[in-house]
């Protein structure tokens, strides 16, 4: 089976109705496995495909099972290698939140970002809080999980600082995944010591 048909079926597996409702859709996952992809950390397998999901899903048998996971592991090295290219990653979705935010699937997919990253909070700050708060902003702006607070509030009321936030997201993408898993010996420029 090809990957894009391997692809295919993982789609329609994730869009399914009889997930667990706290599971990740298809869009989701992919930005959670970029987030994975990126986090400084390596999150077991086995941790992370089961908070993909919640609670475990009801495959229909074991092959089904290995299929999926395998497919999850093959996305997941096919985004890593992405990042890790020159090229800007590709979305599965428009860099567009459109006129409902919360229907798009850019939002999805940001929020299935912000999971990865929660799975590791620490881990993606501890290096370089500044740079990565800095490139998580239009990721967290997009997911709509901060808009309570009153900072992110306010940025969401400027559809058009949102707009152009969001367009970033393939290339911030790539400077997150250099800031996280560049060699030790960065160029200081990257990277200020905190002695």
């Amino acid at each position: 089976m090809s990957f894009a048909e391997q692809l295919s079926r993982l789609q329609a597996f994730l869009d399914a109705d009889d997930l667990h409702e706290e599971a990740l859709d298809y869009v989701a996952t992919h930005g959670y496995l970029s987030a994975l992809s990126i986090c400084p950390d390596q999150v077991p397998e086995r941790e992370w495909i089961d908070a993909l999901f919640s609670e475990p899903p009801h495959y229909r048998s074991d092959a089904e099972r290995e299929e999926i996971e395998s497919t999850l592991l093959a996305l997941k090295a096919h985004i890593a290698r992405q990042l890790a290219s020159d090229e800007d990653p590709e979305l599965p979705c428009d860099l567009d939140l459109g006129e409902d935010p919360d229907d798009s699937d850019l939002r999805g997919w940001c929020i299935g970002f912000m999971e990865g990253v929660f799975l590791r909070e620490e881990t993606w700050f501890e290096s370089a809080e500044e740079e990565v708060s800095e490139l998580l902003l239009p990721i967290m702006v997009g997911s709509g999980l901060f808009d309570e607070q009153p900072e992110f509030a306010e940025i969401a009321r400027d559809r058009n600082l949102v707009d152009e936030m969001v367009e970033q997201i393939p290339e911030l993408l790539t400077a997150l995944f250099l800031l996280c898993n560049a060699p030790e010996e960065k160029p200081a420029l990257l990277k200020p010591r905190h002695h």
